[in-house]
């Protein structure tokens, strides 16, 4: 029992020293943006490669989970005679929840764990302390544009995603099951409201990014500089950006929509 004790104990001290040390390394990126109205191009770089090269998996996949909801909830309303209530049960499934959560978890398997293998990889050769020898600040130079432009792509990803799920939800029950496509889009339109659902959704989303970039970054520049440290800090990232992404969207969502 005391074994036991003294192992939780050293989990939680090491927990939080390993927050503490994220948080203010979260602060210091953050004042590295300010640089980047100097040069835009940095933030431009990383926009392509964090948010427009997920854009193939984003689509593919937003397409497929609208026309799986499409599909299954035609059969479950089609039970109790609504089948015109398909497209706001599809719009509200994603923008309230799928669209964010399923967004996130693909950006941090697709994004996050190629911005800490990049900046592990830029550690674990030296170029970090190149840069430092050379009074050129890595932080400014290589964490704070990374961090903003996944800052910024994660809402614009989330909000593709819900917006090609729709479409593929109309696909299935107008396309293939026959419901009314007016009915698709008038229900949708009446059932969904824009500050409760949409707003709160890209909340949602802008949240995610913020954690999920935070999380890829730190555990990248924090990564041991060896290729066993770069693949364990790839592997953490995934794995905390996931729990972090489920934890927080049960939390927002309770306060969000609890009331």
């Amino acid at each position: 029992m005391t074994g036991a004790i003294q192992h939780l104990g050293r989990w939680a001290l090491a927990f939080f020293e390993g927050l503490g040390r994220g948080s203010l390394f979260f602060l210091d990126a953050c004042m590295g943006f300010a640089s980047l109205l100097k040069r835009p191009g940095l933030l431009v770089q990383q926009l392509y490669s964090v948010g427009a090269l997920s854009l193939l998996i984003i689509v593919i996949s937003g397409l497929f989970v609208g026309m799986v909801l499409g599909l299954q909830g035609y059969y479950i309303l089609s039970n109790f005679g609504a089948e015109e209530a398909l497209g706001v049960m599809v719009a509200a499934s994603l923008v309230r929840e799928l669209g964010p959560v399923v967004a996130a978890l693909l950006y941090s398997g697709r994004a996050g764990s190629a911005l800490t293998a990049e900046i592990g990889l830029m550690k674990a050769t030296e170029q970090l302390s190149g840069m430092e020898m050379m009074a050129v600040d890595p932080m400014k130079r290589v964490i704070a544009p990374r961090l903003l432009a996944g800052i910024l792509s994660m809402p614009l990803l989330a909000t593709i995603f819900s917006a090609l799920g729709i479409i593929g939800g109309y696909f299935v029950g107008v396309g293939l099951l026959g419901v009314d496509g007016g009915a698709y889009w008038s229900q949708m339109q009446a059932g969904l409201d824009f500050s409760k659902d949409i707003v709160n959704g890209i909340l949602k989303s802008f949240v995610f990014g913020v954690v999920v970039t935070w999380i890829a970054v730190f555990e990248g520049y924090d990564a041991m500089p060896t290729s066993e440290g770069v693949s364990r800090a790839t592997t953490r990232t995934v794995v905390q950006s996931a729990f972090a992404i489920l934890g927080l969207d049960f939390i927002m969502t309770a306060l969000m929509f609890g009331s």
